[in-house]
């Protein structure tokens, strides 16, 4: 069933996994160069952002579409942006990052309040997408809050993010392991 609304485990892997270097990545290195925080969060959000319309369009994601394709674009955008800009300033950089947190963050909590019929543990996805809408905040009301606080507070954001694609990619993988085993049996039984 969750595969319904994100389509193949492994693209959810591969978002979870992007999410959780970059996360980390800003963690481990705080003080790194505006450039570097630049191209790793561009990265980042084009690798999500392409891996969320291929979910989409091919990866097997039955429901909310349109709300996917949405995500991804924006990430899409929000990562080509950066990427084509690398000399973007710290406020620039900040109003592309909320932009986009804050368009993630209210597609995460319409998709958990759709979900939640369909899953269990749906909050998760409801609170990441809470944080995101946070995040935003934050970037767009108190962008001149520190640089490194603004560093530390879209790390911890990001890894967050990222063990939730993981979560969600392994109950994804858990339940097409659990829908092929029955079906094993039976072909062996016949």
């Amino acid at each position: 069933m969750i595969r319904d609304f994100i389509g193949d485990w492994k693209w959810m892997a591969v978002r979870g996994a992007a999410a959780l270097l970059f996360g980390l990545s800003t963690l481990v290195w705080p003080h790194v160069t505006l450039f570097a925080l630049v191209m790793l969060w561009g990265a980042f959000a084009l690798v999500d952002g392409l891996a969320l319309v291929l979910v989409a369009l091919v990866g097997g994601a039955q429901h909310d579409r349109g709300w996917t394709v949405a995500r991804g674009l924006a990430g899409v955008i929000a990562g080509g942006i950066t990427l084509a800009w690398p000399s973007i300033t710290a406020l620039a950089l900040m109003w592309v990052i909320g932009l986009w947190a804050l368009v993630t963050g209210l597609v995460a909590i319409a998709t958990a309040v759709r979900m939640r019929r369909v899953i269990a543990d749906e909050w998760a996805l409801g609170i990441a997408g809470v944080i995101s809408v946070v995040l935003a905040m934050v970037l767009f009301f108190a962008p001149g809050t520190g640089a490194l606080a603004i560093t530390w507070a879209i790390g911890w954001f990001a890894t967050f993010l990222g063990l939730l694609g993981l979560g969600l990619a392994y109950r994804a993988w858990h339940e097409d392991k659990s829908s092929a085993a029955p079906r094993e049996h039976e072909h062996l039984n016949a």
